[in-house]
């Protein structure tokens, strides 16, 4: 595709030629000329695709040099380049169907993505007048899917890949085959999908004039398939290949490389693990990821700490969104620096937490009478590969918080009802009246009275019982000391505890431990 620059200013002219490296972006720049005369002499010749040309000239100006232009090349696109005082000429450029236009004081890397965005309209034009062309891409480009990215070999007629994907099969006297996958992501063009694809559209026309490639842009990414050759220097060294697109696209480039293979055949699997290398794009601070690198990584942590859980459910408690952030922030942090830490393992560590969250749920609503809330509730835990997982999780514990406290039940959460949710959820700590009242908001008689209007039963009566059902539970699953099980749950003397456990249950806690042991079946009567 070829692009003309005209203008008689020689400093704008020589400028707009040299500040961008046209070629990089798959344009022939044909040599700029000096006026609108010059330019249309040369046209029938040249035959340029793409007109770039200042709107006040001698002579003839811009506006008629793009009339008179399209009689001679009817689908040139024109791109006018005007000052801050032309607005009524770029009233009248939009209304003749000009592509585009510039002002003069543009920086360049809005001039090259308004040719770019221009490139790609050609392209698209030509694509429904050459349907038979774009016919057969669309076949190569199903083919690169099916067998490279999809795996599907047995599928595809061998015999076309040599036509389709003619890159992948030239081959060398003396040279070992070696082929590559890689994965190419870029941005800092914008969050649009137009302005995503505009970008990926640029690196992929940079990638074919860098290297002997065959690519495929694919779900926002660019699957590049490379044979090693004598002039691959992206295979051997990507990040001064990198570097040259960021800093002719002005933008920020990401690449997944996969493992060496020695057949094209194999290429799926190559592509396979460069995918896998891709995943980990979002959980490290690195722009170039090697498959065989990250292979060797043992794994991290995967189960959040009991000390982790119970301050993660006083943070719930409190419906405190801020401190949940930091909360997870400190909670993935030092997996997300462990240089052992695989997706894996950090995808465990983050389902962890949201079961831990989601436990938490499940007994507040059962403390405060609301069992059964939770039938009614989509809120399951998916985990994606292509997901920020500190974000995800953050979202998922900040959704089980509010609902909790702004949608389960009839309204918010009563002072009783948070009062019994703060007693089950620290037992092991201080929940005398003075603390939960303080917790709550209320005046300790205040919640007193409350607590027994709303519960039906006092306010030491309900802690006591909750502290028994909950050493119930431990006695029946734990083989723990009976002095360490009194202590989880508050109780500093053995001997009260004891005295206290069989005026509920009408045993000893080793007689309730031992008939537990003898009947697992049964379930611990609540009180």
């Amino acid at each position: 595709m070829k692009i003309l620059i005209v203008d008689d200013e020689v400093i704008i002219r020589t400028g707009l030629a040299k500040v961008i490296n046209w070629k990089e972006i798959g344009l022939e720049l044909l040599k700029p000329a000096v006026s609108a005369e010059e330019a249309l002499r040369r046209m029938p010749e040249e035959r340029p695709n793409i007109l770039l040309t200042d709107i006040r000239m001698k002579h003839m100006n811009g506006l008629e040099l793009a009339l008179k232009a399209k009689e001679i090349i009817p689908d040139i696109e024109t791109i006018i380049l005007s000052g801050y005082d032309d607005f009524m000429y770029t009233q009248q450029a939009i209304r003749q169907g000009v592509s585009d236009y510039l002002l003069k004081s543009s920086r360049p890397e809005e001039i090259m993505k308004t040719v770019l965005q221009v490139k790609k309209r050609i392209e698209d034009k030509w694509k429904h007048l050459n349907q038979d062309l774009y016919k057969n891409k669309e076949v190569r480009n199903r083919l690169f899917e099916r067998w490279i990215i999809e795996g599907e070999t047995a599928a595809v007629d061998a015999e076309m890949l040599p036509d389709y994907l003619a890159l992948l099969f030239l081959s060398r006297e003396h040279e070992q085959p070696k082929f590559q996958t890689y994965v190419v992501t870029a941005e800092g063009w914008g969050e649009t999908a137009a302005e995503i694809s505009l970008l990926l559209f640029a690196v992929d026309n940079m990638l074919h004039d860098i290297l002997h490639c065959e690519t495929l842009i694919y779900r926002q990414r660019i699957v590049v398939a490379l044979p090693k050759t004598s002039a691959s220097d992206f295979f051997d060294h990507p990040q001064s290949a990198k570097q040259k697109i960021e800093r002719l696209l002005k933008c920020k480039v990401s690449i997944s490389i996969g493992e060496v293979v020695h057949k094209q055949s194999d290429l799926y699997k190559s592509y396979v693990t460069a995918d896998y290398a891709f995943s980990y794009k979002h959980h490290l601070d690195e722009s170039i990821l090697i498959y065989s690198d990250i292979v060797e990584r043992k794994g991290g942590k995967t189960v959040c700490t009991h000390e982790e859980e119970l301050e993660l459910s006083s943070i719930l408690l409190d419906d405190d969104s801020v401190a949940l952030k930091n909360w997870v922030q400190r909670y993935l942090q030092s997996e997300l620096s462990d240089p052992q830490m695989t997706i894996e393992s950090l995808e465990s560590l983050v389902r962890s937490a949201a079961l831990s969250a989601h436990r938490w749920l499940e007994r507040v609503l059962t403390a405060t009478g609301r069992q059964g809330a939770l039938d009614d509730q989509n809120i399951a835990f998916v985990v994606k590969r292509d997901i920020v997982l500190k974000d995800a999780l953050f979202q998922y514990l900040l959704t089980l918080m509010e609902l909790y406290h702004h949608r389960l039940g009839n309204g918010q959460a009563t002072h009783t009802q948070k009062a019994m949710a703060y007693i089950h959820e620290n037992l092991g700590r201080d929940v005398g009246l003075q603390q939960v009242a303080k917790y709550v908001h209320l005046h300790p008689n205040h919640l007193s009275e409350v607590f027994k209007k709303e519960a039906g039963i006092t306010f030491g009566d309900y802690v006591t019982r909750q502290k028994i059902n909950r050493a119930m539970e431990i006695l029946t699953v734990s083989p723990a000391k009976i002095a360490d099980v009194a202590s989880s749950v508050g109780f500093e003397d053995i001997k009260y505890f004891s005295q206290v456990f069989k005026k509920f249950t009408g045993k000893t806690p080793s007689e309730f431990r031992e008939e537990a042991v003898l009947h697992p079946a049964a379930p611990p009567p609540k009180f």
